[in-house]
This record gives structure tokens, sequence and C-alpha cells, in this order.
């Protein structure tokens, strides 16, 4: 049985030209077997979101906690400042389609925690619900707001260019990314 992984002393002993290609771009990735030949930047990238997500989220967590709100997930957080935008009411539908939700039971579950620690409102007007945060809740954001600042902001390059990458390109390019995992998803379920 032939090893098609070599280790270091097979990898040693290649031609100098073979290690160097092998050593232009290694991918970092969490799963091989999902870094097919072609596709190992996609691959590479799953796995940097995964990493960027769980961060983002953490963080989310510990700036709300800062804010003296120690028991809020990353979800109710972020559903809190959705609210908070603009200080206007926001409809249920538009929060989930802000916010990309495709549960409602999620969106229904933070509102119930955010409504019981006094950080929202609602109101119906027909059918529809319409959410806006309370005096507390702008409070809140408010808080959040001057811990990013200080706690997050400040690491932001001045030329908004970590790695070689404006913060809004990125921004773009997620945004693109979204539409082709949301319509793999749907090519998926219909499987």
């Amino acid at each position: 049985m032939t090893n098609t992984k070599p280790g270091r002393r097979a990898r040693a002993e290649q031609p100098p030209e073979a290690l160097a290609l092998a050593m232009e771009r290694a991918f970092i990735v969490s799963s091989s077997h999902l870094a097919s030949p072609g596709n190992e930047d996609l691959s590479e990238f799953e796995f940097a979101l995964t990493v960027v997500n769980h961060a983002f989220q953490r963080w989310v967590v510990r700036g709300m906690a800062a804010a003296n709100l120690p028991d809020l997930s990353p979800l109710d957080a972020l559903i809190l400042h959705s609210v908070n935008h603009r200080h206007r009411q926001k409809s249920i539908s538009d929060l989930m389609f802000t916010l990309n939700l495709s549960e409602r039971h999620y969106l229904n579950y933070a509102m119930k925690k955010l409504d019981r620690l006094g950080l929202i409102t609602r109101r119906r007007d027909g059918k529809e619900v319409f959410v806006g945060t309370t005096e507390k809740g702008r409070a809140v954001c408010e808080d959040y707001a001057r811990i990013r600042k200080v706690c997050l902001l400040e690491l932001i390059p001045p030329d908004r260019n970590p790695g070689g990458v404006k913060i809004g390109e990125v921004a773009k390019a997620l945004r693109v990314l979204t539409g082709f995992y949301e319509q793999a998803s749907r090519s998926a379920s219909s499987l």
C-alpha cells in the first residue's frame, strides 16, 4: 500500500522546485475532503468564515456583557441592535429579512427575552407586529457602541485595509457569496 501523503522525510527528498511549488500556496482548511482540486480557496474561505463567525459571536456576547447584559445570546444582541437601528419600529418580517433568518421561532424566542428584560416594546397593527426599543434598550445599544469603539474599532488599521483588503470590499464579497450559498441551500433541499 502506498502512502499518497508523503511525510516530512519524503517531502525533504523532493526536488527543490517541487517543494517550492508545494510551499507556494498552502491552503488553510479544516476539512481536506472538501478541498477538491481547483476549489481549495473556497474551502479556505469557509474555514476562515467559521473561525471569524465564532470570534464575532464571542465578541458580541462579551460586548453585551460589558454593557451589563451578560445573558444575551449573539442572536438576541443582533436582534436588539437591528430593532434599535435608526430608532424606527421594525416589523417581524423586516427583522427576519434583514437578519436573513429562516425560522421565526428563533426571532420569537429572542423577542420574548428582550421584552422580559425591558429592552423592546411590541405593538400589533392588524396582523403585523412591530417592535421598537425602549429607553433602556437604546441606552444598552449606546453603551455597547462605546465599548465597541474602545475594544474593537481601535484595533482596526486607519487605512481600513487589514490583510491587504478594504473592509468594505470584504463586505461586498460576502454579500455576493451569500447569494451563492442561498442558491446552494435551495438546490440541496430539493435533492
